[in-house]
């Protein structure tokens, strides 16, 4: 492994793919000469040896292609690849060549702005001091310090502009060299002189096959550069054939197949569709109406992803394909007619075709859609989506062209993949996916589909119930009591006539509101333990402070001084109401200890534990006469310990370490080590054999230790324990028409229940809940009508932090439940899947956290916890609390 590229995958978090490609850079750089005019036979052979896929350089100099498919990060590729040559070879020039201007914009960007979250070297130290000076077709006669020995310079140029450029021009009536070969003060000699003479320029081509035509070949081929970095998702040339300086491949399938860089695809049609008996215009219409649903769906689903984990909102867009600009106008003006969701769309839709705009305007205005403040929702196309078009918010796609039902959708799905949340997948299933409209095509696709070489072998294959394609819903923010309650307030503020009356009211709420986002921070203050603490005189002489920094800082208030007076005066109230509407849930962070794993103790299977000694030779060959003859090897070197020999190799393994396994390693070593002697044949040296075959026999016994491998479940960790928390708002999506139910409702069928938000709780921290199953809503009733409970919380998914499996995930519990003596965390699960590993690790987090609160809340006068794990079946309108909960109280086995 070369130490400089293993710290330039760490320092810019490389992604797998990408970590093999600069693998493949980091061992050719050592094997190639890196210089101009080197014996292109000889540079090939090289890297056919190493890489056979490529088989001609296809041009005047040693270049190599990466395959990599969209989405995966070919510009960070480019970054890592000139830190590499940089740090590893010295290499101070490169070249960048861009297809068109909006790729061209993006790479200036990418490699130029180090505030740029996309910036493609942060982590590099050597570049914080150094920073490499972009060069660009817009300011290379204008860079003064462009030929310093220390710096490294990155050009990046518009191909499409650089093409233009190389024509000769006139002026005064002379022929003139085209602008980029004109004389440069700098240097006295042109500017492309320059780049061609030097002895370490690198050239890397962005979209590769847009520079296979004979043309753009001459023209690169004439910057004589020492290397040619190609990167493309497409390796074939304009004449349909496929490059052969290909090294490295990570497709557009495998991408699929792994589920990580890109978007989960999925081809969706109506169920019970049939084209039979419709026209199409009336199918396209059919898909058009059908993909706004979709589209209105993962609309609210990204709101509410971002309101949940905190994330930046990504508006979505459908991209309609259209089969020329005929229809692409005719498309254009139905969904933006009164016909159309009754003119909804009317302002939010962009036509592009060769009929509309400049190409490199919609290049511009196509990328603009990422913005959160741009208001189109549905672009229409003809063709036009070429290399670039990196957004990362296309969510819903509708083919309507007449074409090849599987090509279509080939080509088209790549404009989608992208992911928005740093380009890795969120575990939401809606925000991971990418869907297809495909109604009439949706069979044709489906059997394309079969063909395991196929693209389309990889796609989800769905039918979209109508009934659900007509649900509209929206993102509902359920906030706690307290805050329900001071919104109440400044209605009824809002609604006084009187001036001065008005004035007093609202300097309450204005008070109340500055004691809501105070309060929380104080469960860190050393002298609160629970929240009766609040009321001690001198916590409230702090909390007054905090409240007069916050009326003192922005902008300020101009009723500040009376603000903090009605503070002050019902602060003693606030709190006391404050503790009636909220659950003490103390704060932890729960977390597992470091993960161990261990070997059980066996003894070796030892079959098949026979090996002959191989014969050692030399070959001698005469240059001039071709004789030939063999020399047999005399033993000149002692091999030592058969023992240690293996257990050399065996800790070459990971999962093995040698220092918790030194015992089991020598014994398996010795185990094997005597089966071998006791198979020996005449004539044969144990030593030379276990020498010779070290790495098959140790083979052997790691498949066999691998039989009886653990990953031991860590320990928890002692948590540092807060006495309460706000209450967490929730977030959730509510149908817009018919969407809420009273809690008690259950007329309707109880797979219905996740639909509807429900209303009319008096007890519980939030004023409105939505429940997962019908046993959960019962659950809700006993809770907001049992006498035994106090009050209740439904708690929202941040509400908690209790990690498990590894810390790989967070547990939500579904309910917390407090009563006159103790607080309750509570559970339900199906009667069948109770006693399920999953459940079971989950419950032990939870147990674990109820343990730790009841020491904490045991020490400073609270109530303690416990963990309740209820089957669905002992769930009824007529339960008592305490008759569920005192069956299901959770312990741990023996």
């Amino acid at each position: 492994m070369n130490p400089i590229a293993e710290n330039i995958k760490q320092r810019l978090s490389l992604r797998k793919p990408l970590q093999e490609a600069l693998d493949i850079l980091a061992h050719l750089s050592g094997e190639l000469e890196l210089k101009k005019e080197v014996d292109l036979i000889t540079e090939l052979e090289k890297v056919r040896t190493l890489y056979p896929t490529c088989t001609d350089f296809e041009r005047d100099f040693v270049s190599i292609c990466y395959s990599i498919a969209t989405g995966v990060g070919k510009t960070r590729l480019m970054g890592a690849c000139i830190a590499f040559l940089y740090l590893e070879k010295g290499i101070k020039n490169f070249f960048v060549l861009a297809p068109n201007l909006t790729i061209y914009n993006k790479l200036i960007e990418d490699f130029g702005n180090s505030s740029n979250p996309k910036y493609v070297f942060n982590g590099i130290a050597d570049f914080v001091h150094n920073k490499p000076v972009i060069i660009t077709g817009d300011n290379y006669n204008q860079v003064s310090s462009l030929f310093s020995e220390t710096e490294i310079r990155i050009n990046i140029f518009n191909v499409s502009k650089f093409s233009r450029e190389i024509k000769p021009t006139k002026e005064g009536g002379k022929n003139m060299a085209p602008r980029i070969k004109r004389l440069s003060e700098y240097l006295g000699q042109s500017y492309w002189d320059y780049l061609s003479n030097l002895n370490d320029l690198v050239i890397l081509m962005d979209e590769a096959h847009r520079y296979h035509a004979d043309k753009s070949k001459e023209a690169i081929n004439e910057l004589k550069p020492i290397l040619g970095i190609e990167l493309t998702a497409t390796p074939i040339d304009e004449k349909g054939n496929q490059f052969r300086n290909v090294v490295y491949e990570y497709s557009l399938a495998q991408a699929l197949a792994d589920g990580l860089y890109v978007k989960n695809p999925t081809i969706a049609k109506r169920m019970d569709f049939t084209t039979h008996g419709r026209s199409e215009e009336e199918i396209e219409k059919i898909k058009l109406v059908d993909a706004v649903s979709i589209h209105e769906d993962t609309k609210q689903e990204l709101i509410l992803f971002a309101k949940r984990t905190g994330k930046k909102i990504v508006k979505p867009f459908i991209l309609v394909v259209c089969r020329d600009t005929t229809h692409a106008k005719s498309v254009y003006d139905f969904v933006t007619s009164g016909d159309f969701y009754e003119g909804t769309f009317a302002e939010k839709v962009l036509q592009i075709d060769s009929t509309t705009r400049n190409e490199e305007l919609i290049e511009q205005q196509f990328i603009s859609l990422e913005h959160e403040e741009n208001e189109i929702e549905i672009v229409i196309h003809v063709n036009m989506l070429k290399e670039g078009w990196d957004v990362t918010n296309l969510y819903t796609i509708v083919p309507l062209r007449a074409a090849n039902a599987s090509i279509l959708v080939e080509q088209t799905i790549g404009r989608g993949l992208r992911l928005p949340f740093n380009g890795e997948r969120t575990g939401n299933e809606k925000v991971d996916k990418l869907t297809v409209v495909a109604h009439d095509n949706f069979d044709r696709v489906l059997a394309a589909a079969q063909d395991p070489n196929s693209i389309l072998s990889k796609l989800k294959f769905v039918e979209i119930d109508p009934a659900k394609l007509n649900e509209r819903v929206e993102v509902v923010t359920s906030q706690n009591t307290i805050v329900l309650n001071l919104q109440k307030e400044q209605e009824a503020v809002n609604n006084i006539q009187d001036t001065t009356q008005k004035r007093k009211q609202q300097n309450i709420v204005d008070a109340k509101s500055i004691l809501i986002s105070v309060i929380p921070f104080f469960n860190t203050n050393s002298q609160v333990k629970k929240v009766d603490d609040l009321n001690k005189p001198e916590v409230k002489k702090q909390v007054m402070e905090a409240v007069q920094y916050e009326l003192s800082t922005g902008q300020g208030n101009l009723f500040a001084n009376q603000i903090f007076e009605e503070a002050e005066g019902l602060y003693e109230k606030f709190v006391s109401d404050f503790k009636k509407n909220i659950i003490e849930i103390p704060r932890m962070d729960l977390v597992q200890g470091e993960t161990t794993a261990s070997f059980d103790d066996f003894d070796l299977d030892s079959k098949d534990f026979s090996y002959e000694q191989l014969n050692e030779e030399i070959v001698r060959i005469g240059l001039k006469d071709n004789s030939y003859d063999v020399i047999g090897v005399k033993a000149g070197v002692s091999f030592g310990s058969p023992v240690k020999l293996l257990i050399s190799e065996l800790i070459n393994n990971p999962e093995i370490d040698y220092d918790a396994n030194a015992d089991l390693l020598f014994k398996l070593s010795r185990q094997a080590v005597e089966k071998l002697q006791a198979n020996l044949k005449d004539g044969d040296d144990l030593k030379t054999i276990v020498f010779q075959s070290r790495g098959f026999i140790a083979k052997k016994i790691f498949l066999q230790m691998m039989d009886h491998f653990h990953l031991n479940e860590p320990p928890y960790i002692k948590p540092n324990v807060k006495p309460f928390t706000e209450i967490k708002e929730w977030h959730f999506t509510s149908l817009k028409n018919d969407g809420i139910k009273g809690y008690r409702d259950d007329s309707f069928p109880a797979v219905l229940v996740p639909k509807y938000v429900f209303r009319g709780f008096e007890k519980s921290c939030h004023f409105e809940y939505k429940f997962d199953s019908r046993t959960e809503q019962t659950l809700s009733y006993i809770l907001e009508n049992d006498k035994e409970v106090l009050k209740w919380l439904r708690p929202a998914p941040d509400q908690f932090r209790i990690y498990w499996n590894h810390n790989s995930k967070i547990y939500e519990p579904d309910f917390v439940a407090e009563t006159a003596n103790c607080i309750y965390l509570i559970e339900t699960k199906k009667a069948n899947d109770v006693d399920l590993n999953e459940i079971q690790s989950k419950a032990l987090a939870a147990l674990k956290y109820c343990n730790y609160a009841s020491g904490y809340t045991a020490e400073h006068e609270g109530k303690p916890w416990k963990y309740v794990l209820i089957p669905h079946d002992q769930v009824t309108k007529t339960s008592s609390f305490k008759g569920i909960v005192s069956q299901n109280i959770f312990k741990q086995k023996a």
